[in-house]
């Protein structure tokens, strides 16, 4: 990577607009070199530029999706069945818009530390995020729903959660202490909590749901499907960015490993806290909405079986950076073409 000679002075809230969640946005940046041209130019070996060049080279348009169909298939949907995949597309829609925003603190402390090539990365991360948001809102303007959607996020305000689950505070909270802090401890934190836990467990278990409701109908769908397929390859870029950033820390001090540990398990624990919750609900209409899921595949049971799997694996693909050289880390192939096979299976 190259080296920064970049100042930053201290952050400031810009007058007239309020911080964030509480994190004060950053100050001006002033520059003395310009990384582009500095001897050697970009690390074109390094897995966020290989990263780069791939989400390039995969360009997708969510407005070149024909979603003509879906339209006509979810006529032939009953009500409990609507309910059941705008609720699944709904808690997508709204992850996509949150991280189109959260991530913006994580280009700050890249360009702080003054990493370019991951910079650049993330540039490209922000604008896939915001082309899923276009291809699930452009998905939900096709079949005609275009009503306030915000009562299906009602089940997220149980256990203490305000509407929106993690997208409304956990999220944003850990993604937006970068502005202020870039420490390796604040960037293990975002990395778990979105990286890990939001994309690597609950949104892989989310296109596991996808994958078992577009098969129980058939044929059904077919631009909900192309959608998923894109959105996979995207995340799985995401995905391998996330882990090698915090692999990258824990390669360089083995006490990042705690720190990474310490908050998996937190994100265990929520979990679990959150399945509770949900178990605790014995009202007809959950029960209802169970059996629904049970009938397509995607059944409490299974989906918790499968979500416990994923993030067990967060666990592995980390803890085996403990001890490896930073070059290998920095410019290794594994992570880039192993993880995660869960968004591999859909592709």
């Amino acid at each position: 990577m190259s080296a920064d000679t970049t100042t930053t002075t201290p952050p400031q809230t810009p007058a007239g607009a309020p911080a964030s969640n509480g994190h004060t946005a950053p100050g001006p940046r002033v520059r003395s070199t310009f990384h582009s041209i500095l001897e050697g130019g970009l690390d074109w070996q390094a897995l966020p530029m290989r990263l780069f060049v791939q989400g390039n080279q995969k360009f997708w348009d969510p407005s070149a999706i024909d979603m003509s169909q879906d339209a006509e298939h979810w006529q032939l949907l009953d009500q409990g069945q609507k309910e059941g995949i705008a609720g699944l597309a709904v808690q997508f829609l709204i992850g996509e818009e949150a991280v189109t925003e959260d991530i913006q603190p994580f280009m700050h402390a890249m360009a702080v530390e003054g990493r370019l090539e991951d910079e650049m990365y993330l540039t490209q991360f922000a604008l896939e995020e915001a082309k899923h948001v276009e291809a699930f809102r452009r998905w939900f303007d096709a079949v005609g729903v275009t009503k306030d959607l915000h009562y299906m996020l009602e089940d997220a305000a149980q256990d203490g959660e305000p509407v929106g689950g993690i997208f409304a505070k956990l999220q944003p909270e850990a993604m937006g202490r970068l502005w202020t802090d870039q420490s390796p401890e604040a960037q293990i934190r975002a990395n778990v909590v979105y990286n890990q836990f939001v994309e690597g467990t609950l949104a892989l278990t989310g296109y596991w749901a996808w994958a078992k409701i577009l098969d129980s109908l058939g044929g059904l769908f077919p631009g909900m499907r192309e959608i998923i397929r894109y959105i996979s390859t995207d995340e799985r870029r995401h995905l391998a960015w996330g882990t090698y950033n915090i692999r990258r820390h824990v390669a360089a001090d083995d006490r990042m490993w705690e720190v990474t540990k310490a908050n998996l398990d937190e994100m265990f624990e929520h979990m679990k806290r959150r399945r509770e919750a949900l178990q605790a609900d014995t009202s007809p209409e959950a029960e209802a909405r169970r059996e629904r899921s049970r009938a397509m595949g995607t059944g409490p049971e299974a989906s918790w079986e499968y979500q416990v799997s994923r993030l067990k694996r967060r666990y592995g693909a980390i803890e085996s950076a403990r001890g490896a050289a930073t070059e290998q880390i920095e410019h290794g192939l594994e992570e880039e073409e192993t993880d995660e096979e869960g968004y591999a299976a859909l592709t």
